[in-house]
């Protein structure tokens, strides 16, 4: 079954999917968000709460949620897990101090009962500069290999420049809760 067949399926179903994007602050969530809505990612604030936007994929709306990602705001991100269809968990691929800490806030997400069978699509964002880690290392740093109760997708990208963004989306409509 391809894609579009997927989607025009869930379509008529008249089904929003609900994707919660949530990662460490400075990630790039709101960043990546922009860029998919077609809007300009070099205008972007910290995120103080959330955003919400709507995205078409081939046709399809999904319903982005954008949560803050500083350590304040993480504590209220439970209350966002209800009805998730799909995770997306960003990683800043270029800051190798906070990978041991964007892991750790990962499994946590993992172990969350709300969040139970969710597919995880995993941005590693910023590859556009110099000093990103290769996805490899960043799967190694996550123990990526250890998730066996979901689907998950490791996907390399840039907000700025919109690389892989689209090829994440698509691995993520395909493997909806």
């Amino acid at each position: 079954m391809g894609l579009l067949t997927l989607i025009r399926k869930m379509k008529r179903s008249d089904k929003e999917p609900r994707m919660l994007i949530l990662g460490l602050d400075n990630a790039g969530k709101t960043s990546i968000l922009r860029k998919l809505s077609d809007e300009d990612p070099m205008q972007t604030q910290a995120t103080q709460g959330f955003n919400i936007k709507s995205v078409d994929c081939e046709g399809f709306k999904l319903n982005m949620w954008d949560i803050g990602g500083q350590k304040a705001i993480r504590a209220y991100w439970p209350h966002y897990y209800d009805d998730v269809d799909c995770l997306i968990y960003v990683v800043d691929a270029a800051d190798r101090r906070r990978l041991e800490e964007t892991g750790l806030q990962l499994a946590e997400l993992l172990v969350d009962d709300k969040l139970a069978a969710v597919p995880v699509l995993i941005f590693a964002n910023k590859m556009d500069l110099a000093t990103a880690l290769p996805p490899s290392d960043i799967s190694q740093a996550l123990t990526l290999h250890t998730i066996r109760d979901r689907k998950w997708h490791l996907q390399a990208c840039s907000a700025k420049t919109g690389e892989g963004l689209n090829e994440g989306l698509e691995w993520a409509v395909k493997n909806l809760k």
